[in-house]
């Protein structure tokens, strides 16, 4: 063992014990976060807009901030664009992560020098764990890829601008930038496929041991990877050993992603976003990602169900259930206020509070009261692929509420198959039955006839590719919409079935 692994089993150790100092204690690790941000808060514009000298209490927050997405902070966000101090969080912020917005356009999240410190810390951590768990620390000699936006940034009245990918890649610790690739010059590459074949070049002949992103790029650079070597990735790189990745539920992607690879390989899933770091799976293969309860961040949980009523109740973490639709609502070190991520979860353990993502807010099936979720399709659709031997590179699901004349209505699902079913119908049996199963009120509306079951389109290889391509959004942190309540994605995709 290296002098470098060793050092690493042993910081691994350290924050496992410092990890488990706050995991024993959830609450009170919340409450002294949530203390903490309301007294650095007090004296900004928005603490003073909103009586922070009045709040003691969860209740008194409630009352007081109410749950609010971008759109609603915008008004203070522009503020601090047009070069205010002391806004959302004490000075001004380090950095803005520019993202794509819907109804807003550009979105622009403050990152404080408090947050990214913790953004920084929650990834180092996730890697420890796995170390510390697995015992195998032998990837830390090798070469390290993390598939990410430019680093190149602008600046706004001296706040520096870019997407959270590529500001993070300015935090890679001193002593991983020897194995970290691709280079600085190629990362800068802004054009995806232009830069997606300059990292294969870089990368062909090098030990690679730890590859990280989001699934559907990463896949797109394996598929390169093997056209020009003509070999699985496992055999091209026989000490690949981790795969790191977020943004996405990978098991929709694994059976492809393992036929590349030629074997099976660990994998850590994060969960990430420019509004902060909340989790990271730390259990070696079981879903469940830990929530991170000591790192800038205040949780509340709205029942999904309920998120669209008048003042729905915010449940604080000792107060959740198992099993339970949430939205999130975070407050945070970089001045986000009842701020709703737009992001859904379910806990699946409440010692230690571990959490999977089960979709957004507002992607959902509604169309006929069904209540469809990002968590329910997927789940189905790996049922589907476990019981074939088929694989898929990428789906989407939309209701089709205007079938031709005489058809029921029915869930259509847009699906690019690497390798199709031999027996397509048997597996949009088994989709539909998993999906009745997860759902009541869909196997209600398939058995009381208002919906016929759901139908497969298949879609053109590259088709979702090629489709991203089209609107500007392929590759980096971009990511296929799950499912939709409308049709706009799908009929952009219909240009594209096979």
């Amino acid at each position: 063992m290296s002098l470098k692994a060793l050092a690493a089993r042993i910081f691994a150790a350290i924050v496992d014990w410092k990890t488990n100092k706050w995991r024993n204690r959830p609450v009170a690790s919340q409450e002294k976060v949530f203390k903490s941000l309301l007294r650095k808060g007090r004296n900004t514009q928005f603490g003073k807009d909103h009586h922070f000298d009045e709040i003691h209490t969860h209740s008194d927050f409630a009352r007081r901030i109410p749950v609010r997405d971008y759109e609603d902070l915008k008004p203070y966000v522009e503020k601090i664009l047009q070069g205010q101090e002391n806004v959302l969080w004490p000075g001004k912020p380090l950095y803005f992560a520019k993202t794509s917005g819907t109804t807003s356009g550009a979105k622009y999240i403050p990152i404080t020098e408090e947050m990214i410190k913790e953004q920084v810390k929650a990834s180092r951590n996730a890697i420890l764990n796995y170390i510390h768990k697995s015992g195998n620390a032998s990837f830390v000699d090798g070469k390290m890829i993390f598939l990410q936006g430019s680093p190149v940034l602008s600046e706004k009245n001296g706040i520096k601008v870019g997407r959270l990918s590529g500001i993070s890649a300015h935090y890679v610790p001193g002593y991983l930038q020897r194995n970290r690739l691709p280079s600085w010059e190629t990362n800068c590459i802004e054009d995806w496929e232009t830069k997606v074949e300059k990292i294969v070049e870089e990368t062909l002949k090098e030990n690679m041991t730890v590859i990280a992103g989001i699934p559907s790029w990463v896949q797109m650079y394996f598929e390169r990877l093997k056209e020009r070597s003509g070999k699985a990735i496992g055999a091209l790189f026989p000490n690949f050993q981790l795969f790191i990745y977020g943004g996405v539920n990978f098991e929709p992607y694994r059976n492809r992603f393992e036929n590349l690879m030629g074997r099976k390989i660990d994998s850590i899933e994060l969960f990430p976003a420019s509004e902060g770091f909340f989790a990271y799976q730390d259990q070696l293969n079981k879903r469940g990602l830990l929530l991170l309860l000591d790192a800038g961040i205040f949780y509340e949980f709205i029942k999904a169900d309920e998120f669209f009523e008048q003042n729905p109740r915010r449940h604080t973490i000792g107060e959740v259930e198992l099993g339970v639709n949430y939205a999130m609502i975070l407050s945070t070190n970089a001045g986000l206020w009842g701020y709703n991520l737009g992001d859904t979860v379910q806990f699946i353990s409440l010692n230690p509070y571990r959490v999977v993502v089960s979709g957004r807010i507002k992607h959902f099936i509604s169309a006929f009261g069904e209540h469809v979720i990002a968590k329910e399709v997927e789940y189905a659709m790996e049922a589907a692929l476990s019981s074939s031997k088929a694989e898929v590179t990428e789906f989407t699901v939309a209701p089709q509420i205007s079938p031709k004349e005489g058809e029921l209505p029915y869930h259509e699902w847009l699906v690019e198959f690497q390798k199709e079913p031999e027996d397509l119908a048997g597996f949009i049996k088994i989709l539909d039955a998993e999906m009745q199963e997860q759902n009541s009120y869909y196997f209600d509306l398939i058995e009381g006839k208002v919906l016929q079951p759901l139908k497969i389109t298949k879609i053109q290889t590259g088709g979702f590719q090629n489709y991203m391509k089209s609107i500007g959004k392929l590759g980096g942190q971009n990511k296929i919409q799950r499912l939709s309540n409308d049709r706009k994605l799908a009929e952009g995709l219909i240009a594209f079935r096979k």
